[in-house]
């Protein structure tokens, strides 16, 4: 049941706001000092406190009130804490709402625009608390995937991330072919490298083929080897990747752009293992583990002849779809701060920068802005401008977009409330209030 603590010496207060919340089904714990308050809060949970300002008598300053509002932060961080105040306090409350106070209300206060503000922090409360469950949950989910299985150091903490992950994890032991699909650069390579490692043939070759790089002459040989004097300058016997990587896994990478003519030699291998050389009438045996990947769209190539069929049926009983960068955005800070290493740091504004970007070049990218960084960086502190990204998302201060007026208009739609009109902007409190001194503008 969503519960509220309210901490105020003053019986009649503490009484009216019980039957104000009660009729809305808020249960209401109650403390007449700061103490009594802490010690309620170490025994009862409570998901808001609404505290007074002053409980010594002829005290106006606020003063108890600020010490009782850090001390329930320092304990409790994440509990939002609404501030009852009167008229002389009310300077003391608006700085605390600065330092991360919920809200603050006075007295005599208004019930409609009081509960509006409880129901709205207690569902925000709920939610948080429910995003700290699942986070929980996927940092259990990704510590047995760790334990669990190989994963070659790959940093992700998204939640897009961990499904491709786990999903590679559990095919990876099974014989069926894999097809690995994504944009350059998202990291398709380092998922086949996981299916490998887990795999039953993990102790056998790894062999890697960028099918885009080979010349369309070349394939044949490059993949199914050549028998000495199949073709002039074809001095001696070579072994092809498949041969190479019998009892282990190959990965045809860029399978998009392998011609018909290799698709339909590749085809054969698939379905039989077998493959005679070039030059060579022998037929020949292996037994592989095929990955595929590829950032082409193959339906398409198929409607449009250039790539067939039944090759695609046969490549991708299991397919593994990795997301573009943009589309994980949490992982973006961790690779950031993995890839810059020990001893060097982002500024705030390198951190907005980076997260505001859209990446289409997706971890390469990131890995190569990064790089850069670290050779222009002074000090080992890495600065927007360091990244070189474009000017657009170079904030030296997040919120340095929105306007005055834009803030007003925030303002006047939410009634006044700075809580309301932070969401609106997409904005903290606490960044509003920052943008609001920047700009001269009271609460």
């Amino acid at each position: 049941m969503r519960t509220v603590l309210v901490i105020d010496d003053d019986a009649a207060i503490a009484s009216a706001l019980r039957l104000l919340f009660e009729l809305r089904d808020i249960q209401t714990l109650s403390a007449d000092s700061p103490q009594a308050g802490l010690d309620s809060l170490a025994t009862s949970a409570a998901d808001l406190v609404i505290a007074d300002m002053n409980f010594t008598a002829d005290t106006t300053s606020g003063a108890e009130g600020a010490v009782l509002f850090r001390a329930i932060r320092d304990r409790y961080p994440d509990l939002p804490i609404i501030l009852l105040t009167g008229w002389g306090d009310f300077e003391a409350a608006v700085s605390l709402v600065k330092a991360g106070a919920a809200d603050y209300v006075t007295k005599p206060w208004d019930d409609a625009k009081l509960l509006a503000s409880v129901e709205n922090l207690l569902e925000l409360a709920e939610m948080a608390a429910a995003q700290a469950e699942r986070q929980r949950e996927d940092l259990r989910r990704r510590k047995e995937l760790t334990e669990r299985y190989t994963l070659g150091g790959l940093i992700f903490v998204s939640d897009t991330m961990q499904r491709v992950v786990e999903l590679a994890c559990r095919v990876s032991r099974a014989e069926a072919p894999v097809l690995i699909t994504g944009p350059n650069g998202s990291g398709k390579e380092r998922i086949a490298e996981i299916l490998h490692a887990n795999s039953d043939v993990k102790d056998g070759p790894w062999v890697a083929v960028n099918c885009g790089a080979l010349p369309a002459e070349l394939i044949e040989a490059e993949l199914f080897g050549v028998e000495a004097g199949a073709f002039t300058g074809a001095h001696r016997t070579r072994v092809g990747r498949f041969e190479a990587a019998d009892g282990g896994t190959i990965f045809l990478d860029e399978i998009g752009n392998l011609p018909l003519a290799g698709q339909m030699k590749l085809l054969r291998v698939i379905e039989g293992g077998k493959f005679e050389r070039v030059g060579s009438n022998a037929t020949r045996a292996v037994k592989v583990r095929i990955v595929s990947a590829t950032n082409a769209d193959l339906p398409s190539m198929i409607r449009e002849g250039t790539f067939r069929q039944d090759l695609y049926y046969r490549i991708n009983v299991v397919e593994i779809a990795v997301p573009r960068l943009a589309e994980r955005r949490a992982d973006i800070m961790p690779i950031a701060e993995s890839l810059l290493g020990p001893g060097m740091r982002l500024s705030e504004a390198a951190r907005a920068a980076l997260e505001s970007y859209h990446w289409p070049g997706n971890v390469r990218e990131l890995r190569n802005v990064l790089e850069r960084a670290k050779l222009l960086c002074r000090e080992a502190l890495v600065t927007a401008e360091d990244l070189g990204l474009p000017a657009v998302v170079r904030r030296t201060r997040v919120g340095d977009d929105i306007s005055k007026e834009s803030i007003e208009e925030a303002l006047k739609a939410s009634g006044g409330m700075i809580l309301y009109a932070a969401q609106a902007l997409g904005l903290s409190r606490q960044a509003l209030y920052r943008r609001m001194d920047r700009l001269g503008m009271r609460p």
